[in-house]
């Protein structure tokens, strides 16, 4: 089992894009969504894909569990995701000595852009970049889980661009 630790922020600008090092497009849903786990599958540039068992949300640290699945699994349960399947482009950009992962959406979130960083430990203080604005750690209504699955419960939508 490994752990992730991450804290996520909005992006204020565009000048994080001239120091991009990797693009991908990635297709994600659903499978399972409960308050604290979910079941999602992630396909990758229409090539790979992957489910991931997530577990728990106190603080920046949750369980996480990947596995690798044929791609034609991987595109068969995107199909039969719950609510919304999230369409969006990540850019790998290094600052710091860190990697920030930045979130492009597409479809039904255009406009959104987030930009998460994976540390080691709890307690890391990574320096920010000044394209990063408001930091939304913790904030469901920035998790990929709840703009997927937020439609389908019952619970209005909150507008997360601001």
């Amino acid at each position: 089992m490994a752990k992730e630790i991450e804290r996520k922020f909005l992006v204020r600008n565009d000048a994080w894009k001239q120091h991009v090092s990797k693009a991908s497009e990635f297709l994600q849903g659903y499978i399972i969504s409960a308050e604290d786990r979910s079941l999602r599958v992630r396909v990758k540039d229409r090539k790979t894909a992957t489910l991931t068992i997530k577990i728990g949300h106190v603080g920046l640290s949750r369980d996480e569990f990947e596995y690798d699945v044929p791609i034609a699994d991987g595109l068969e349960l995107i199909d039969k995701a719950q609510g919304i399947v999230i369409a969006k482009t990540r850019y790998n950009v290094e600052y710091g000595g860190y990697l920030w992962e930045v979130d492009v959406f597409d479809g039904d979130h255009a406009g959104l852009v987030v930009a998460e960083v994976e540390l080691d430990c709890v307690s890391d203080d990574p320096p920010l970049p000044p394209w990063i604005g408001r930091e939304v750690t913790g904030d469901r209504h920035y998790s990929n889980q709840w703009l997927a699955t937020s439609g389908t419960s019952g619970e209005k939508r909150k507008c997360p661009t601001g």
